[in-house]
């Protein structure tokens, strides 16, 4: 059974109540539900905890605002869209003129907030009651909450924290702190290391987090918060698992039918069964970033119209290497494939002439409402090419090369159908050479605009980008003005 976030059967007044942040929220604890339903009476059986858990997994689905912005943020890709009026705040995160005032930073404060909440309520009453695989349900929970928190620390660095697994309340900004990076890490690092004692080996269905995605998880959190050793350590624990593998042919791994593959450790599950309109985005049980990617006006075979943001840079596609078939992959040349088919589209603004191949939409994914709305393609979120370069990024810095090296080229060699290009380079430059390989292996997923922060080179690359302000996003304004003093804006906004 695939596990969608699909409210049904009283799911959505259960996950209303969870103190969750709504898309017209304004404060991060703003608590005001629509229906009323008592914690007394609620967790009284299994089912309660498995609806509150789809709940919690439901705000996943807004992560698709994070995986475009991760990109445009970067050097990967420009804004693009119909002008330069268009959705104004993607427009300044990419100009990097942002500021506290921006509507779509607010929505990633909002949804992962409201992600923390929902975790956190199961959590809040884990030990109501007992019952068969409520261990299970507890250390899914614990996973999803280190899940938001970890977006929410890359995001906005200092974030505040629940206590005593309760949930934040109303006017609860005016007195607790923003925790430091570094303590926010640690929260993350115990929720997992909790949840992975109890996950299955294999997840209870598909969609549902297992124990290697947590350690993953867990290892990542290591790396950005540059504790290489234990990072090196539980990576080397999942690639030593052999639970994963990189799938042989990369085109297919994208595509509908490579959803939930063997290489993939943990993917946001997306579907078509549900609409939505553009006055609530965070509504949609389809992967919004897919439509906002989609070639305009399109006329040719095998993909649906968009909306021509997100648009890969020349710079992108010239880092690519002649024979690495993972460009065709990740760069839909918009030119030679309209011309191939005789094909019309219209030129965006910012128009490159390519187009994030990975996720855009395919005719005949989506049937049903908005095609740019419902669209199902999967958000592969941690993927095991992600995994090895991680690992060999960890081990490259406690100079452990040979290791590091052996990892990198296992990915080089799928990527280019053979052992030929394998390196062997060593120190420096065996630090660059992951670095680039990050950037074609993963490009169009969302990772580029952190991996350069965290590397401190993102002002080398990234046009308008100012050391000491831009490594991280400004706290919504509302936020600051809430906690009444309590909360200071980050560095230089």
């Amino acid at each position: 059974m695939k596990l969608v976030k699909k409210f049904k059967n009283g799911i959505l007044s259960i996950a209303l109540f969870l103190g969750a942040v709504y898309a017209c929220s304004d404060d991060f604890v703003d608590i005001f539900p629509e229906y009323s339903l008592g914690s007394e009476s609620f967790f009284n059986n299994e089912s309660d905890y498995y609806e509150a858990l789809v709940g919690a997994y439901d705000l996943l689905a807004a992560t698709y605002v994070n995986a475009m912005l991760g990109e445009i943020a970067s050097d990967n890709t420009l804004c693009g869209g119909e002008g330069s009026y268009d959705v104004p705040g993607f427009q300044q995160i990419d100009d990097m003129i942002h500021t506290p005032v921006n509507d779509n930073l607010q929505d990633i404060w909002n949804w992962m907030f409201a992600g923390v909440q929902r975790a956190t309520y199961i959590l809040e009453f884990k030990d109501k009651i007992e019952f068969t695989g409520k261990a299970q349900i507890i250390a899914e929970a614990r996973f999803l909450r280190a899940y938001y928190n970890f977006e929410l620390v890359k995001w906005f660095g200092p974030i505040p924290l629940t206590r005593n697994d309760i949930r934040f309340a109303v006017n609860d900004e005016k007195s607790i702190p923003r925790n430091a990076e570094n303590e926010v890490y640690q929260f993350i690092i115990d929720d997992l290391q909790l949840a992975i004692t109890d996950l299955a080996e294999d997840a209870p269905e598909v969609g549902r987090v297992s124990k290697k995605a947590a350690m993953s998880l867990l290892g990542k959190a290591y790396v950005y918060n540059q504790q290489y050793d234990e990072a090196a350590d539980i990576f080397d624990q999942v690639i030593g698992s052999n639970k994963y593998q990189l799938v042989s042919d990369f085109a297919t791994i994208f595509e509908h039918a490579g959803e939930n593959g063997p290489g993939s450790v943990f993917e946001v599950q997306y579907t078509d069964k549900e609409g939505a309109s553009f006055d609530c985005l965070q509504c949609s049980e389809g992967n919004i970033a897919v439509g906002f990617n989609g070639i305009r006006e399109w006329t040719g075979p095998f993909y649906d119209t968009g909306f021509s943001f997100n648009v890969p840079t020349q710079e992108l596609v010239d880092a690519f290497e002649d024979g690495d078939t993972r460009k065709d992959v990740a760069i839909l040349d918009i030119v030679a494939f309209a011309a191939k088919y005789n094909a019309t589209y219209a030129e965006g603004y910012e128009h490159t002439g390519y187009f994030n191949r990975k996720y855009i939409a395919r005719k005949g994914d989506t049937n049903i409402g908005d095609m740019n709305l419902t669209n199902p393609n999967n958000y592969r979120a941690i993927r095991y090419a992600d995994v090895l370069l991680l690992a060999a990024e960890a081990h490259q810095q406690l100079g452990n090369d040979t290791k590091a090296l052996s990892y990198l080229n296992t990915v080089r060699t799928r990527a280019f159908e053979s052992s030929a290009n394998t390196l062997s380079v060593t120190g420096d430059n065996l630090r660059k050479a992951i670095q680039h390989e990050r950037r074609v292996e993963l490009a169009g997923e969302g990772h580029r605009f952190f991996d350069l922060v965290r590397w401190g080179i993102a002002a080398e690359f990234i046009p308008g980008f100012e050391s000491g302000k831009n490594g991280k996003f400004p706290v919504p304004i509302e936020e600051i003005q809430f906690s009444n003093g309590n909360w200071e804006q980050n560095p230089n906004y």
